[in-house]
């Protein structure tokens, strides 16, 4: 097995950094308090001093456990990181990036909702088990590549995607039981007493003796297998070891302050940056430095409330911070791995005319079901002269799903065949994470935007982030597996405002959750009507643009030398592409995977000639999304899932599927 390591030069040695982070601590927590006497403050630390008034209640039931609290948890996280990145010999390992603590977080809310008598027995082991499946199913993923560092983050990324997703789906219905646990679980240190440290300290402290009986014997997987096997190390032994005491720690922390981003990835990494190169020192120095990171983090933001109408929430910022850190370190790593462009079997097709017709005819079928069955009061039927009038509800719906599957369709096959990466998509590669972040921010800065501003605003979020993709990609040559890592990091910025938005409190985050999770119920005829226009503008775009998509996936080289003009090729289409994103995503939300299951369909059938891969995956597009509104109407009827939700766990599932087979 290949180790992949990131290739440092090491300028200073780790004390320094650590001191570093201490004095800004330090001056952080004496700004903080500088309302109070340093000496009267540090007394509330122990007792509080009589006459009791408001502001030294404040300073012994919240600030000094928060302190104490961010400093426990980033103490905790750094350490499950440095196991994590030892074990896996992968640098980017680490709870966030690998779906532990989305899976954590995942497990506490179902058994607040469906089980709450398994919280008695003590909410770290509900979020253990949530966080274990989530690394169970990584593993899984990742077995056949023999855990190798871009498949293993791959994994986390839809594991982290499909644990939103079903949380997305949980508070949907359930928005009154779990509305205390937004701001939690986008990662709050607020604290109301010492409770929530009481609990969490002894079981940190259980887990930093069991890492610390470990930590002679997990030095041997600095070694290749052969290696440490030679020496008598049982690899399996030692891989469950340490990955059980780096879950349990990241378990227990999410129980108590949700899920806090990137952590454990930057205090490892900041560690092994700064000098430490044996894993003692690094354990040492990832906690120190893991701790202090939290804190200040945290001390900085409580210093802006009046900046904001809302205290953004520390997790949230501390994944916004991170998503930079983890641009960065892909850039230095060596990919050395199997390459993950390697293309589904295809064959050419006979009969591709009789193809195309069972396609246009199941879409068609679709199209027929969505508008004409569905169960109302008295339980199915089928719209008759009685009740015709419920098509006036249902044709946009169905027009606005089958038109943004479409355009992500399109999108998604222009990104393939641009990028020779069959596993690229807008959803992947996070331009349609770029977009929602630009609409997010129209939506909650512009009073009354409209559709023409929230179109164009969209598409200059999607542009923004395929500049990121080429800035970051282009010295590489647009490695696919760089590429699909790039995208991973996107998609976690995108997550930190998420999390900020659906912890904010506004009376504008309903409608913005219904349509973060793809839902079609606010699509009017007037707006239906619109993006099916677009839709068909961008077919007749793309189909402008055949022959360079025939020649692209052959390479610069052929390229060049027939005489296309790769650059603004590439460029064009790209723009394209932020396009067809944004407008799709205004209607069905971020996350759906269509961009990379349509095109990835289309070419399993056969059709792999531009021109004919273009038109049937827009045909698949607009089935999926078709069928995905319908089934999520009628599945829990009266309720309802949205469409972007269906087809992100369908769509998300063969990412799974694609990704096991690396």
């Amino acid at each position: 097995m290949t180790t992949n390591v990131l290739t440092f030069n090491v300028r200073y040695h780790p004390r320094v950094l650590t001191l570093l982070l201490a004095a800004l601590t330090t001056f952080l927590t004496l700004s903080a308090l500088s309302p109070v006497p340093l000496g009267e403050a540090v007394r509330q630390l122990w007792t509080l001093d009589a006459p009791l008034t408001p502001t030294l209640a404040v300073i012994h039931f919240s600030f000094w456990p928060r302190l104490a609290m961010a400093l426990l948890a980033g103490a905790g996280l750094g350490l499950a990181g440095v196991l994590m990145q030892q074990v896996l010999r992968n640098p980017l390992a680490s709870p966030t990036t690998l779906g532990v603590a989305s899976g954590a977080n995942l497990g506490l809310m179902m058994a607040t909702l469906f089980a709450p008598g398994l919280l008695d027995w003590g909410r770290e082991w509900v979020a253990l088990a949530g966080g274990a499946a989530a690394m169970g199913g990584v593993f899984l993923l990742a077995w056949r590549s023999e855990l190798s560092p871009p498949v293993v983050v791959l994994a986390g990324l839809v594991m982290n995607l499909y644990a939103g997703a079903l949380g997305m789906v949980l508070l949907l219905f359930h928005q009154e039981a779990l509305k205390g646990l937004l701001i939690w679980g986008a990662g709050s240190l607020a604290q109301n007493g010492w409770n929530d440290l009481n609990f969490l300290w002894p079981r940190l402290l259980l887990g930093i003796f069991a890492a610390l009986l470990l930590l002679r014997p997990l030095q041997l997987l600095t070694l290749d297998d052969a290696s440490a096997r030679s020496l008598g190390a049982s690899l399996k032994v030692l891989r469950v070891g340490g990955l059980g005491v780096a879950v349990f720690i990241t378990a227990c922390v999410v129980s108590v302050v949700g899920i806090i981003g990137f952590i454990g990835l930057a205090a490892p990494n900041l560690a092994r940056l700064a000098g430490a190169r044996r894993l003692g020192e690094r354990v040492v120095y990832a906690m120190l430095l893991g701790a202090l990171l939290l804190a200040s983090t945290d001390l900085a933001l409580q210093q802006i409330p009046n900046m904001l109408p809302t205290l953004i929430p520390t997790g949230a910022a501390t994944a916004a911070l991170g998503a930079p850190l983890l641009l960065w370190l892909i850039t230095r790593l060596s990919l050395t791995t199997p390459s993950a462009s390697q293309g589904l079997p295809v064959h050419a097709a006979p009969h591709l005319g009789r193809r195309s017709g069972i396609l246009m005819g199941l879409t068609l079928l679709s199209v027929l079901i969505a508008l004409l069955l569905g169960q109302g009061a008295n339980g199915w039927f089928w719209v008759d002269s009685g009740s015709v009038d419920v098509l006036q509800w249902r044709w946009p719906r169905l027009l606005a799903a089958a038109s943004s599957g479409v355009l992500l369709a399109l999108a998604g096959t222009l990104l393939q065949r641009v990028t020779s990466n069959p596993m690229a998509s807008p959803e992947v590669l996070g331009v349609s994470g770029g977009s929602a972040i630009a609409l997010i921010v129209a939506i909650y800065t512009v009073s009354s935007p409209s559709p023409v501003m929230l179109l164009g605003v969209g598409t200059l979020g999607a542009l923004v982030t395929l500049g990121v993709l080429i800035l970051f990609n282009y010295r590489s040559g647009f490695t696919p597996v760089r590429l699909l890592l790039t995208g991973v990091a996107i998609t976690a910025l995108f997550d930190a405002v998420r999390a900020y938005i659906l912890a904010g409190g506004d009376p504008r985050g309903q409608q913005v959750l219904a349509w973060l999770s793809g839902s079609t119920y606010y699509a009017t005829p007037t707006g239906a009507i619109s993006i099916a226009m677009i839709a068909a503008i961008g077919i007749a775009s793309t189909l402008l643009f055949c022959r360079w998509l025939a020649v692209l996936p052959l390479g610069d080289e052929t390229s060049t030398a027939i005489g296309l003009p790769l650059r603004r090729a590439r460029l064009s289409l790209l723009a394209l592409v932020g396009l067809l994103t944004a407008s799709a995503t205004l209607v069905v939300g971020p996350l759906t995977f269509v961009g990379l299951l349509a095109p990835h369909l289309a070419k399993m059938l056969g059709f792999q000639h531009a021109r004919a891969h273009l038109l049937s995956a827009a045909l698949i597009g607009a089935l999926i999304m078709t069928s995905a509104d319908w089934l999520g109407r009628q599945w829990l009827f009266p309720q309802e899932i949205p469409a972007g939700l269906i087809a992100s766990l369908i769509g998300g599932a063969y990412f799974m599927w694609r990704l096991a087979r690396i």
